[in-house]
């Protein structure tokens, strides 16, 4: 059974155990030591006030999650954000990141985000070209920006233009203040994306 969905501070535990080993032993984040499940119930929580947190559970296990977080804090950087996915072992390649994507992408398109970024430490060939297979520009790389693991590390940054660079852009909509029901179908397409995948 697929569960698309939004993620909540109660699947911290899931969630936490696919990206657990990103952070001990995997460059692709520079966390560097694992939060406590407290802590990351924090984290899903105020995330999730401004931007949606999207879970997919295969058989009531957390295969994959992708969210969204301000690029910046100030205010002038309200319409840019940063876009991140994390899929488990057992379900990588199979396509589920791009179908994740390809919902979270949308409403964040109707909050009013119009420079999306996603930033990938290198070497990542299958982030470069996930992220590349749906529009991202690279735009540039800060080099031996981290140190992880014994080495440093470059930070490619790569970004999609979700709206228009309007002259008096209308401000972010925060997800808590949409009506989440709209969604509904958009979430169904998606769990027919990912059973078409499996």
């Amino acid at each position: 059974m697929i569960d698309v969905r939004l993620a909540t501070p109660s699947d911290a535990v899931g969630i936490l155990s696919i990206y657990t080993p990103y952070i001990l032993s995997d460059h692709a984040t520079f966390e560097t030591k694992v939060p406590s499940i407290r802590e990351f119930q924090d984290r899903i929580q105020q995330y999730s006030e401004k931007f949606p947190w999207i879970g997919c559970l295969i058989n009531n296990t957390i295969a994959g999650y992708v969210y969204a977080s301000p690029f910046k804090a100030r205010e002038a950087y309200q319409w840019s954000a940063e876009c991140s996915v994390y899929i488990a072992n057992d379900f990588k390649k199979k396509g589920i990141g791009k179908c994740l994507y390809n919902l979270l992408f949308p409403i964040l398109k109707l909050q009013g985000i119009r420079s999306l970024y996603a930033g990938v430490t290198l070497p990542n060939i299958a982030s470069v070209k996930l992220h590349e297979g749906l529009n991202f520009k690279s735009v540039c790389v800060y080099e031996n920006i981290g140190y992880k693991l014994g080495r440093w590390y470059n930070v490619g940054w790569w970004k999609l233009q979700l709206n228009d660079y309007d002259a008096e852009p209308p401000p972010f909509i925060e997800f808590t203040q949409m009506d989440h029901t709209q969604f509904i179908a958009a979430f169904s397409k998606t769990t027919e994306c990912i059973q078409s995948r499996l």
